[in-house]
């Protein structure tokens, strides 16, 4: 038997060099470094998620208090048609003494709730100084301004909500941000515009209008206007509104259209006659914000409070002319002229239109996009009665549009706010074409955007109370 060969030896495996210390104490170094670095990225996660969570909160609480000021304004209302339905005259005593009561408590217990609330939070996105942002964006006026709103729909005054829910989304928005302790100003102002955008798409159930409102309206700044934090709080505060009261739309459905023909003779006409008055009444009220002419304005100026009776005294006897149908934000009638279960005459726009104009004047709190839509609505109803070819609610969408864009000079909002009201996309392009329109007539009218200019109204007198308030040293002399 053969011997067998003897195994082959191992190779021996060498030792691993030695480690100098050097490169040892450097690989430790840098594990180190990357255990900081995952700790400081999951804290900095983790605080990124808690502000996002804070930002959520805080729209689903702008949906829940929209919800709330809508429910509040519709009790309002109904208190509204009992006392008219106990004697239409009680409001000759109910209007003064109700708006004089108003005014006085805008004066002493909720000062700076006056107003629509759009232009102070156009204001507060460019004011620089942080304590007058506060003051205006602060709950306690956000509180004045629903509680005062709600009075003044009680008491007759041609107002809406809408205005008021984007200065109370503004300012739960920016006092969520102050509770993160936000100091950048940017920050800041963005969450101002979120708030407020989604104020108005929760007001009105449309988050598109809210987003669009967001764009052309508060802000000049797209980048800012259209940043994700803005949609996620408008999307938010609509869901929020939509589980809480239903997915309802302001007119309902409209299975209504406008086809490319001679239907289109009311969209040149709604968009001459809506630019034509709400110019007029952007107009008017530019000049009215800067002081009412001749001995009125003294009066106004001297007595306040006695100017708001009287301006009640006013809307009651509107009231009593248009029996009932100038009061309040005009949401009943404007529905009853699109359905055709309600026919008012011309004079109900008229009205409707001085009614505005009162209320605006007497410097109660409230807002101006509901009443516009009545009076957008009357005017609509009025012309289809001369266009028998065309679909009547339609011609009332169309007038609806055009009032409402030649009052506010916004006319994407204007058209995605009614398309998204009357919950019908066919009407499209004729809803722009008529805002386009309207938008032209207001402009030769009025130059200035209505919005717009009540801001830098409300920043000039801000600068003039704070140069008051804090007067140049003796040594030097004011500059003239």
């Amino acid at each position: 038997m053969a011997d067998t060969p003897p195994p082959s030896p191992v190779a021996a495996v060498p030792p691993e060099p030695p480690i100098p210390e050097g490169r040892s104490s450097q690989h430790a170094m840098r594990r180190k470094d990357r255990i900081l670095h995952l700790r400081r990225s999951a804290k900095v996660t983790t605080h990124q998620w808690r502000r996002t969570a804070v930002y959520w909160v805080g729209a689903v609480l702008v949906g829940i208090v929209a919800v709330l000021f809508a429910r509040l304004g519709d009790w309002a209302a109904g208190v509204r048609h009992q006392i008219v339905g106990w004697h239409p005259t009680a409001m000759l005593v109910v209007a003064p003494a109700g708006l004089a009561l108003i005014t006085w408590a805008t004066r002493t217990i909720f000062k700076g709730a006056q107003g629509s609330g759009i232009p102070q939070t156009i204001a507060t996105l460019h004011i620089e100084n942080v304590a007058v942002v506060d003051r205006v964006l602060s709950l306690k006026t956000s509180l004045g301004k629903i509680l005062l709103t709600s009075f003044g729909l009680i008491c007759g005054a041609s107002i809406g909500r809408e205005g008021p829910s984007v200065q109370v989304g503004a300012s739960i928005m920016h006092a969520f941000s102050r509770l993160l302790g936000q100091s950048n100003i940017t920050a800041r102002r963005s969450m101002i515009l979120a708030g407020g955008a989604a104020g108005m798409a929760a007001a009105f159930n449309t988050p598109l209008a809210g987003i669009m409102f967001a764009i052309e309206e508060l802000s000049h700044s797209f980048e800012q206007k259209a940043s994700g934090r803005t949609l996620t709080v408008v999307v938010l505060s609509g869901v929020t509104a939509i589980a809480l009261i239903g997915n309802y739309t302001y007119f309902g459905h409209a299975d209504v259209d406008v086809p490319v023909g001679t239907a289109w003779i009311a969209v040149l006409t709604c968009g001459i006659l809506g630019g034509l008055a709400g110019g007029s009444f952007s107009a008017i009220l530019i000049k009215a914000s800067r002081g009412i002419p001749g001995r009125v304005g003294q009066f106004a100026a001297k007595r306040p409070i006695a100017f708001a009776a009287a301006c009640g005294f006013v809307l009651a006897l509107i009231g009593l002319v248009s029996k009932g149908a100038t009061y309040g934000t005009g949401y009943d009638q404007a529905r009853a002229i699109f359905n055709g279960t309600e026919h008012y005459p011309a004079s109900f726009f008229i009205l409707k239109y001085l009614a505005m104009i009162v209320s605006y004047c007497s410097g109660i709190p409230g807002g101006m996009f509901a009443p516009s839509l009545a009076i957008g609505a009357g005017i609509g109803g009025w012309v289809e009665q001369f266009l028998p070819h065309t679909t009547p609610g339609a011609v009332v969408l169309l007038g609806t549009v055009a009032y409402f864009c030649g009052m506010s000079q916004s006319p994407l909002t204007a058209t995605i706010i009614v398309m998204e009201m009357c919950d019908n996309q066919q009407v499209t392009l004729a809803l722009l074409a008529t805002s386009f329109l309207a938008f032209g007539v207001s402009k030769m009218i009025c130059p200035h955007s209505l919005y717009s200019s009540l801001a830098d109204r409300f920043m000039e007198a801000n600068d003039r109370g704070a140069h008051h308030n804090h007067p140049p040293p003796a040594d030097r002399k004011p500059v003239p």
